[in-house]
């Protein structure tokens, strides 16, 4: 695919040191030793061969070469029509697209590839990896949330969008799913968040799918409405992005933060204290010609080779709330109190000194991600006919990064410190008080006059046929 030409930049903000900021450029243009080169993308959409065509594209034009490739959600990673039949999207729009080549392993990532999930995914090969994992050689999807390292630049990161509906409810979805369930399962859980504002060490890049909240209106909002006037109201009223992503912003202050799901380009400056640091977010478009779906950056590193390392603080913060992780259908409490209550009083998971050397242990003294891919589902054949959802089946990774960290082999089956002790009956697994893990039955036909139901809000179901 083309990339879009260069043009002169139109700044949108200012940093604290009054550095303008239009989402052109990130850091100076002079490389150093330390430079990272970074390719980011907005919605990926399984065009993973233009996508690459475009790092090589990049390289050619600007001379340098490409050290890590991001991209923020609706990568779809989709092995084989099973996987197809669990992405939310309207049925004409389901297609095999590039992934299942670099799966099966007939063609290879070039760069160092990292994504989030987003609101259009193959959701059964995602929760197979709650924790993060290799989908493919030299392809790394950052789990539900997730923090890593490359090149010593920290990047942090949060799947899926924000519902308010079930951000308080656990992880009740599994395949093969209702249709309910199959886009509740890419909704933002308050546990992900929870676990994120656990940290307090530098955070250089931050992913998400959707908009923080408010973030419209800190830059050109103006031209925003005019490439997308279907926004206008969400963003007058403010129920535009994410809360749970604007408290993060405001808790972690990244230095970068990128986004996408609304496919528009759209810097803004989030300026967090008089005189102090300030955030550059930036979204970018879906991948199709002539639009504005990547963008090369340069990060100061290390200096240390590109190779993904895990993050000891994100680990230890797993580690010390994997109690509280839960698959009930209803309402987990997660205020402080009841947090304290379930863990012995305590409710700040910032980690210890000690806790920090125990996930360093654990690992043997190396954080390096192990590359340990493997083919868990048959890659899909051109021409196989559509298929049924796929049954869970636990990654291999995921027992592996659970068994060298120590946290529960049955996490997916708890329901959750806050819930109360789960049991197991003729009615499946539920908590005692009722709390339901169980499939809910489909509700009778509803409509707007009755009350009950509740029209998405607009930038929710954003989907592939939008343009």
């Amino acid at each position: 695919r083309e990339v879009a030409p260069a043009r002169a930049p139109r700044p949108l903000g200012r940093t604290a040191s009054g550095e303008a900021w239009s989402g052109e450029r990130l850091s100076p243009t002079r490389a150093t030793p330390a430079t990272m080169r970074i390719a980011l993308v907005g919605c990926g959409h399984g065009e993973l061969d233009s996508i690459y065509a475009s790092v090589a594209q990049i390289e050619a034009v600007h001379q340098t070469t490409v050290d890590l490739l991001l991209i923020c959600g609706d990568f779809q990673a989709v092995r084989n029509q099973s996987d197809l039949a669990t992405m939310a999207c309207p049925a004409k729009y389901r297609s095999m697209q590039d992934f299942h080549r670099y799966y099966s392993g007939e063609k290879r990532a070039p760069v160092l590839t990292i994504f989030i999930g987003g609101n259009h995914e193959a959701s059964s090969h995602l929760w197979e990896l709650y924790y993060g994992g290799w989908v493919a050689p030299n392809i790394y999807f950052l789990g539900y949330a997730g923090v890593v390292s490359v090149g010593g630049v920290r990047i942090g990161g949060l799947s899926g969008i924000y519902n308010g509906r079930h951000y308080h409810t656990g992880h009740c979805e599994a395949p093969p799913y209702s249709d309910s369930d199959m886009r509740s399962a890419y909704h933002v859980r308050e546990i992900e968040v929870l676990r994120l504002l656990q940290l307090r060490q530098p955070m250089d890049v931050f992913l998400s799918h959707d908009w923080p909240a408010h973030i419209a209106t800190m830059g050109d909002t103006n031209a925003l409405l005019r490439k997308k006037s279907f926004l206008r109201d969400e963003v007058r009223d403010g129920s535009l992005g994410s809360p749970a992503g604007e408290q993060l912003l405001k808790h972690l202050k990244p230095d970068y933060w990128f986004a996408a799901h609304l496919h528009v380009k759209f810097a803004a400056v989030v300026q967090h204290a008089a005189g102090a640091s300030a955030t550059r977010f930036l979204s970018l478009d879906k991948c199709l010609p002539q639009r504005d779906f990547m963008q090369l950056i340069t990060v100061d590193g290390d200096g240390s080779p590109p190779v993904l390392r895990y993050d000891a603080e994100w680990i230890a913060v797993l580690r010390s709330t994997a109690h509280l992780f839960s698959n009930r259908r209803g309402r987990v409490p997660l205020d402080p109190q009841a947090v304290g209550r379930a863990s012995g009083g305590r409710a700040d998971f910032g980690p210890s000194e000690e806790e920090l050397s125990s996930v360093l242990e654990a690992a043997g003294g190396d954080l390096a991600v192990p590359l340990d891919f493997a083919v868990t589902a048959p890659p899909y054949q051109h021409g196989d006919p559509p298929a049924a959802q796929p049954h869970f089946a636990e990654s291999p990774q995921t027992a592996a990064f659970a068994r060298t960290f120590e946290l529960p082999a049955e996490f997916r089956s708890q329901a959750g410190g806050t819930s109360g002790p789960a049991v197991r009956d003729g009615r499946g697994l539920h908590g005692v008080d009722g709390g339901l893990c169980l499939p809910v039955p489909p509700p009778p036909p509803t409509t707007a006059a009755d009350g009950v139901f509740a029209p998405l809000p607009v930038d929710e179901e954003i989907d592939l046929g939008d343009d």
